[in-house]
């Protein structure tokens, strides 16, 4: 590693200004005459999308080759840390080979509702799974040597207007739910860099978040890398380094180093602030660049068997009345279902990729059991909007002539987005009438889902098994074919509950908006909701089944003063070898704070042959016990019983045992029944007044309205500034520039992404189309639209002839 302090001090402030924001849209800058390099960065988070030609961070334009792992979603469905760890090391190989220094992913964030876009990128609706799933990402993309961009930090649980919106939350919520998965992964794995997100939080915007930035993040945390501003979410430069926001990208002329340098000079910024964010990128660029420096290949077909293992392990059975999985051999398979043939395998949006190969379900059928085994039907239309009853027909005839009919169905690509939210939880009417159809003329139907987040299933009680695919990768329906024939067992467990119906789920209205998003549900997330209220479940958190069966027994617990170890022994009943991801909640009997029924603290994946018995130990901290004291800003163990309840999902709990930890930490406050009662009693139906949030916040929720005419600022959606000429030249400018963009891909999940993110992009977000406009110009604009026309003539005048110069 160079010496980062000799080349700072011989920088000037500029060089170290210019070197606080992108080169490009992927390249950080270097200084040529220091010998710092510049090195690329670019998207994940489950393969590389590296473009060699225009570049874009929507999934407009080709990238290279790469091998598509499953979506997060399936990865987390594993419960497998090692394997985690093996798909991380191999995106780090890849990036060793493509020149890369930096990964952007993995996504951490928490899937407060199933209707979430990007929820296909994103871990878990539950805070520990998703830092321990993440932690093992991050150590085996960083083991090679390449840095990793956590994202997006922090609360960024939406896509509608996620550029502008205001995250409001409690304090317990944010620290108990919705940093905790970045908090373990902080301090298990080091991330070298973190990417801020567009939202504001609490009132403050994320680059500008001193609090979560500095305060948590570096100082609480210990956090040795940098904060990377998700592409165009810088709001005010200075502001955000004195936050500890370090890089600004992509690198475009937007006036940003020049207004540090003024900054600098008039005191407004401390040198040593731009000094710290100064060496922290020098010491990421000489990071990557020692390993870049070494050309490096890496093993395509290898790395497409580990994608089709993490498929595999991804995969839920969700359910198997009679056993009719694994289809034995020799039957004859009817696959009905368009993904049979063109796989939806894969989100969209800036992890939007292009697989070294891909596989279908048809053809990987065809060679475990022969052609002559598997017949045919497309069963619904590309999008699948609407029953088709020609197809339907040809679906149920096709059937007839097999022993089991398989249906392949799901949410097609356009369902599924970034820049988008679902605007419900169902799957198209033509998927749904398929197998409604299909399963009252045969009785032996499996149906094969492809999806990246939570469906509503109202034929669930129509049909005899049920595979959760998720989105799988390239080698996906090579896995899928395997557990159907029984060449693989699966066990993949859900990493988020199924709800039966949207309304069921408690972050209600969603999306929230337009101005502020309320987290009215507090800490009653996912499962904690669900079991703390009874409410019914589709299929709960960490339900998974096997062909094979597991049996749990012989349970100790031993507690230490705030933490204990638990070991109990798990055993294969059956007659094949399979894998059990045993789970292990804890429950406070009596607490001062109102507390979830139970919550994740621990699990383990043990592989047992037929009548193999295996004892496992799971160590819970301190942490597993506590909740956080907002008053005291610190986490409590409080003195008392808990519960520990261990099992195969958060509903099928086969052990359970009491333990008593002595403490001597107490909450700082009474237990505020009567203020908090909505809380300390959660409504089913998630019914919390407003009155009752601001309780538990202790102060008003913002005004939820768009900005009133004449009060438009940079970050006012543009599309909200039609009341003024400019205003609506400024935003059919932009709706212009965008339809080149996607010109010939209307009709394309990142076409559609795009034409919606128009109408919610604000008026600061046209500095990244660089061109004519800075930001005084943009000011200069502002001005005239907010009705002070000689003030804002005057200013563009002078604007113009600035850069003239």
């Amino acid at each position: 590693m160079k010496n980062v302090n000799s080349i700072i001090s011989q920088m000037t402030l500029e060089e170290k200004a210019s070197l606080c924001s992108g080169l490009s849209f992927w390249y950080l800058k270097g200084i040529e005459r220091l010998k710092v390099p510049s090195i690329m960065v670019t998207d994940g988070p489950h393969g590389l999308r590296k473009q060699a030609g225009e570049a874009d961070h929507v999934g407009l334009n080709e990238s290279d080759p790469a091998t598509c792992f499953p979506t997060a979603s399936a990865l987390a469905a594993t419960w497998n840390r090692d394997l985690i760890f093996e798909v991380g090391k191999a995106l780090g190989q890849e990036c060793r080979q493509e020149k890369v220094g930096v990964i952007l992913g993995p996504g951490v964030n928490i899937k407060r509702s199933p209707l979430c876009g990007r929820n296909f990128e994103y871990f878990s609706e539950d805070p520990y799974l998703t830092g321990e799933i993440a932690k093992s990402h991050i150590n085996g993309v960083q083991s090679q040597g390449v840095g990793t961009s956590m994202k997006h930090y922090a609360l960024n649980n939406q896509e509608h207007r996620r550029m502008t919106t205001d995250s409001v939350v409690d304090e317990r919520a944010m620290r108990e739910i919705y940093l905790a998965g970045y908090e373990i992964a902080v301090k298990e794995a080091q991330p070298w860099t973190l990417m801020c997100s567009y939202n504001k939080i609490n009132g403050t915007y994320a680059c500008e978040n001193k609090y979560l930035m500095t305060d948590i993040l570096k100082e609480e945390w210990g956090h040795q890398g940098l904060v990377v501003t998700d592409w165009g979410a810088m709001n005010e430069r200075v502001d955000a380094l004195n936050a500890g926001v370090e890089l600004e990208m992509p690198g475009t002329p937007n006036g940003n180093d020049e207004r540090i340098i003024a900054a600098v000079k008039s005191g407004e910024l401390d040198v040593t602030v731009l000094d710290r964010a100064v060496e922290r990128i020098l010491i990421l660029i000489f990071k990557a660049d020692e390993t870049l420096s070494k050309d490096f290949t890496y093993d395509k077909q290898a790395h497409h068997e580990l994608a089709w293992r993490a498929a595999a392990e991804g995969a839920v059975l969700l359910k198997n009345e009679r056993q009719l999985l694994p289809i034995p051999a020799n039957t004859k398979i009817a696959l009905i279902g368009r993904f049979a043939k063109t796989p939806r395998y894969q989100g969209a949006g800036s992890s939007l990729m292009n697989p070294t190969q891909l596989e279908n379900l048809h053809d990987e059928l065809v060679k475990l059991v022969g052609a002559e085994n598997v017949l045919y039907a497309a069963g619904y239309t590309e999008q699948g909007a609407a029953a088709d009853d020609a197809l339907f027909q040809e679906a149920i005839e096709t059937a007839g002539k097999a022993d089991v009919a398989v249906i392949y169905a799901g949410l097609p690509d356009m369902y599924e987005a970034e820049g988008l939210d679902r605007a419900h939880m169902q799957m198209p009417s033509g998927h749904n009438a398929l197998i409604q159809r299909l399963a009252a003329a045969h009785r032996k139907v499996v149906v094969v889902l492809s999806n990246g987040a939570p469906v509503e299933m109202p034929w669930v009680n129509d049909v005899p098994a049920i595979l959760e695919g998720y989105l799988g990768g390239q080698a996906g329906a090579g896995a899928l074919a395997d557990i159907l024939t029984g060449k693989i067992n699966p066990s993949g467990k859900l990493a988020e509950t199924f709800p039966l119906q949207f309304s069921d789920t408690p972050a209600q209205p969603y999306p929230g908006g337009p101005v502020v998003v309320e987290y009215r549900e507090s800490i009653y997330v996912g499962y904690r909701y669900y079991d703390t209220v009874n409410q019914d479940v589709l299929f709960p958190f960490g339900h998974g089944l096997s062909y094979t069966a597991f049996e749990y027994r012989d349970p100790s617990v031993k507690a230490e003063k705030d933490s204990a170890k638990i070991t109990f022994k798990v055993k294969n009943t059956g007659n094949r070898s399979g894998k059990e991801a045993a789970q292990v909640y804890v429950r406070d009997v009596e607490s001062t704070a109102f507390r979830p029924q139970k919550e994740l603290k621990g699990f383990v994946k043990v592989e047992l042959q037929p009548g193999e018995e295996k004892e496992v130990s799971i160590e819970l901290n301190r942490r597993a016990f506590a909740f956080y004291d907002v008053t005291q800003r610190e986490w409590i163990v409080e003195a008392g019983d808990f519960e520990i309840l261990l099992g195969a999902s958060s509903r099928d709990i086969r052990l359970t045992a009491t333990i008593r930890l002595d403490s001597n930490q107490q909450a700082s406050f009474p237990a505020d029944r009567e203020r908090l009662a909505a809380y300390y009693n959660f409504p089913k139906g998630a019914s919390v007044s407003q009155k009752d949030f601001e309780a538990l916040l202790g102060k008003p929720v913002p005004a939820n309205a768009p900005t009133p005419k004449g009060m438009y600022t940079l970050n006012t959606p543009i599309s909200e500034m039609g009341g003024s000429f400019i205003g609506r030249q400024l935003f059919q400018m932009m709706k212009d520039q965008i339809g080149k963009m996607i010109k010939d891909k209307e009709d394309t999940p990142t076409g559609a992404m795009m034409a919606h993110m128009v109408q919610e992009m604000p008026l600061r977000s046209m500095l990244m189309m660089g061109g004519a406009f800075n930001r005084a110009k943009l000011e200069a604009l502002l001005t005239i639209i907010n009705r002070r026309f000689f003030r804002g003539l005057f200013a563009l005048i002078r604007a113009s002839m600035v850069t003239k110069k």
